[in-house]
């Protein structure tokens, strides 16, 4: 009995993706709010499923971006990240292009890069463990491979990992992965993941731009302290939310993303700072704002996640 009571403690510890719970994790509030969002869930499902009619393809309408906005369930997920995505397209005309990278000639510098982040990605996924079984750093590591071959002028950056961790564990597909993952850095974020991150450079002095227009106080806050963007925000756009918003949070910006494209970060990052003004406001000081930045992306408001992308306009 105390091994069924330990597996169940166990089980509780850890979300439906793999991740552990944190020591501080408040069940009773994510209790209240899964009881909530679960009725959601199973609604929009219903009406997905009535959508999709059993097919494999939808095609783009203002009421499929309406469908995605108010979230896709996890059932159906990787189909509609690879159609509205053109991943599937890609992965339909190119059979047998996956599997010939990996049996391709390696570079074996791109390689050693890979392998020394593996261990990196994800210590806190019982799934990317070296004791799992199937153990998904194998996966990533081939995902990973095949993509920097694939694309030689980005060939493999820190960021990447978790981007194609995330693209496994929804899609449990090796192939699919890759496909998304091309989709995401060779069309939708171009130049995020290139030697010289011009496009993620310029998104971050776009969006400093629209703080400026939105929000002046904190545009403000930020030029009498001497804050660039870069410092506080550029995780947010390299690892897309990922290990800073909650996961069902992050799954709902990237339904978004794969059908609207990178604009919705943009709306996600203008909510949080709009939400929190008077919070960041009360700042004082460099190092306060930079503190204030990492707090804003926790607690009720983003854990909430039907809400937070009903604020996301």
């Amino acid at each position: 009995m105390a091994g069924l009571e330990d597996g169940r403690e166990w089980a509780y510890r850890v979300d439906p993706y793999g991740f552990e719970r944190p020591d501080d994790f408040d069940y009773a509030s994510y209790e209240a709010f899964f009881s909530r969002y679960l009725v959601v869930l199973t609604r929009r499902a219903i009406k997905w499923s009535k959508l999709l009619k059993g097919k494999n393809s939808i095609q783009k309408s203002l009421k499929v971006k309406r469908y995605i906005r108010k979230g896709i369930p996890n059932e159906h997920r990787a189909l509609i990240w690879m159609i509205v995505s053109g991943a599937q397209t890609n992965m339909e005309q190119n059979p047998g292009y996956y599997q010939r990278l990996l049996e391709g000639e390696k570079n074996d510098k791109l390689v050693e890069a890979i392998k020394t982040d593996m261990n990196r990605t994800f210590p806190d996924n019982v799934k990317f463990r070296k004791t799992a079984d199937p153990c998904l750093q194998h996966t990533l590591y081939n995902v990973l491979v095949a993509y920097g071959h694939h694309n030689k002028a980005v060939g493999y950056c820190q960021g990447m990992n978790f981007i194609a961790g995330y693209l496994i564990l929804i899609t449990k597909n090796e192939e699919e992965s890759f496909w998304l993952l091309d989709a995401l850095i060779g069309r939708i974020l171009p130049d995020y993941y290139s030697p010289a991150m011009l496009g993620l450079k310029t998104d971050q002095e776009v969006l400093g731009e629209l703080v400026k227009m939105k929000v002046p106080a904190v545009a403000e806050l930020m030029e009498r302290h001497g804050v660039m963007w870069t410092l506080v925000v550029s995780r947010w756009f390299i690892c897309l939310f990922i290990d800073i918003l909650p996961v069902e949070t992050v799954l709902r910006i990237w339904d978004c993303l794969f059908y609207e494209g990178s604009k919705i970060i943009f709306r996600v990052a203008l909510t949080l700072i709009k939400q929190h003004q008077a919070f960041i406001l009360e700042a004082t000081n460099f190092p306060d704002i930079c503190d204030k930045f990492k707090q804003i992306t926790k607690g009720t408001f983003v854990t909430e996640c039907h809400t937070f992308m009903q604020q996301v306009r």
